[in-house]
Order: C-alpha cells, then structure tokens, then sequence
C-alpha cells in the first residue's frame, strides 16, 4: 500500500469522527443530554454518597428534597434499609451554596 491509501483513510476517520461530534452536539442543544435536561430549575434528586458493601452490594444515600433514604442494591433485589432520614443542615448548606457556581459553569 502507498501513502496515499492512508492518507486517504486518516481524512475519512476524522470526516465520520467529526460527524458523530456534530450530532451529540446537535442532539445536547435539543435537550437530549444529561444535565441540559435540569436546566433552568433546581434539582430535587440527588445522590449523596455511596458505599460498597461488598463486590455485588451497594449502599447507596439518597436525597429528595430535604428527605433522605438509605437503600442497598444488590444484583438480585434492591431493599430499602431506612427511609425518611431528615438531610443534615451542613449538606444542605453545601448543596445551597454550590448551586449558583453550577448555573455559572454552564
């Protein structure tokens, strides 16, 4: 094979590669990306933290609104450990506070 055979093939990837970069950056302008989809309204869900129990199970700490719930996922049957758990003020402080610099991140 000559040179221009690669040459030819390296302007054809980056042509496909530049196509794909078009579309996600089309398809994230029409709302179809993760965080574009929040915009404009504060979060109500969020994940706090999350722990491995071991290398199937998972604690996981969830947030909804000031309300958090404790639950362990696991491959066969997830189990909601504790429910209702009122989120400590120092988080919610740091949730607060945090929420501007993302707006002006964006």
């Amino acid at each position: 094979m000559d040179y221009s055979t690669y040459i030819q093939f390296a302007l054809a990837l980056a042509f496909v590669l530049g196509l794909i970069a078009l579309l996600a950056l089309l398809l994230r302008r029409l709302g179809f990306g993760g965080p574009a989809l929040s915009r404009g309204r504060q979060r109500r869900l969020s994940v706090v933290e999350v722990a491995a129990v071991d290398a199937k199970r998972r604690l996981v700490l969830v947030r909804r609104d000031d309300t958090e719930h404790l639950i362990l996922l696991g491959p066969g049957d997830d189990t909601v450990v504790e429910r209702g758990i009122p989120a400590r003020p120092a988080f919610r402080d740091a949730v607060d506070a945090a929420e501007p610099e993302r707006e002006r991140a964006r």
